[in-house]
């Protein structure tokens, strides 16, 4: 099949194709250039919102309950999880197909695993081109579920318009997330488990903390508070669009992709660890300073000029 038939495809909305094209800019080869190219810009109408947090919050069954409502509402969603890749095979876990178990029927959602695969951020590199693809194929909303919580996960806002942080009681979430400035990110935080035990305090710890974004209470094993979390979030989507923040936040979102994917290949053409040990060695013997060794490997990761 040609890319431009994949396109047309995907812009249709095919299933089939859509998976196909996402292994295809998985690889971020010249072939996800071309099909990027072919599908044109994505409709702006399309929510990206992203749920990040600590482990064990609750985040997949939040997403779940979301999309649920969504449904209901006559939401067509896409929901794309960020797992661990297995240090040994690169593999991810995809949970998050296990426990979006019961919308496996449901021709109305669509949901894709990712491997971070190392990529900085909890973010898979292909991951601002996976957004692409679901919002080209007519998705109206697009869950993005991270891994984990700690300062690499900051980089969930270069995919998001809205990011929400779910955190629940009783787990010290709330210092943790502080201590890893995850508090600087979030557009709305969600108490996951607010009937439990230690819920009131965790929002009260959260305001004397200084966060002054919303903060929505939710149970979402019954639903409690998942349509006002939506709710919340849509109007801070609508907000940012109103006077034009939504497409500055999506270009410097792009940017922000694009410089860790340039580093991530300079990176990759660096000096091999023996060039690097003897670099090293020239500076620990103080014939070399630390900057002219580091100019010296990436010289040699540029290559020739000319």
């Amino acid at each position: 099949m040609s890319v431009d038939a994949l396109a047309a495809r995907v812009r249709r909305g095919e299933r089939r194709a859509v998976a196909r094209a996402l292994t295809l800019v998985e690889g971020l080869g010249p072939e996800a250039d071309v099909l990027l190219t072919a599908l044109g810009p994505p409709p702006e109408a399309t929510r990206r919102v992203a749920v990040t947090g600590p482990g064990g919050v609750g985040k997949s069954t939040l997403i779940a309950a979301l999309v649920a409502h969504l449904r209901a509402e006559g939401c067509t969603v896409a929901v794309l999880g960020i797992d661990p890749s297995s240090p040994l095979t690169g593999g991810a876990v995809l949970g998050d197909r296990v426990r979006m178990a019961e919308h496996d029927t449901d021709a109305g959602v669509f949901v894709r695993s990712q491997a971070g695969r190392g990529a900085a951020g909890a973010i898979a590199a292909a991951t601002g081109c996976s957004v692409w693809i679901l919002a080209a194929s007519g998705f109206d909303v697009i869950l993005i579920e991270t891994v984990g919580a700690g300062q690499d996960q900051v980089a969930v806002v270069g995919v998001a318009d809205v990011v929400t942080l779910a955190l629940a009681p009783g787990a010290g979430d709330a210092v943790q997330a502080l201590k890893a400035g995850l508090m600087e990110i979030p557009d709305v935080i969600a108490v996951t488990r607010a009937d439990a035990p230690g819920a009131e305090l965790l929002v009260a710890d959260l305001r004397l903390a200084g966060i002054d974004c919303p903060v929505v209470r939710t149970t979402a094993l019954n639903g409690g508070g998942v349509a006002e979390l939506w709710a919340t979030v849509a109007a801070g989507v609508d907000a940012l669009a109103a006077d034009g923040g939504l497409e500055r936040r999506r270009r410097a979102g792009m940017a922000d992709q694009l410089r860790a994917l340039a580093i991530a290949r300079l990176a990759s053409q660096l000096p091999g660890a023996g060039e690097l040990d003897a670099l090293a060695g020239e500076v620990m013997a103080g014939r070399r300073g630390v900057s002219s060794a580091v100019d010296t490997a990436v010289e040699r990761a540029e290559g020739p000029a000319g």
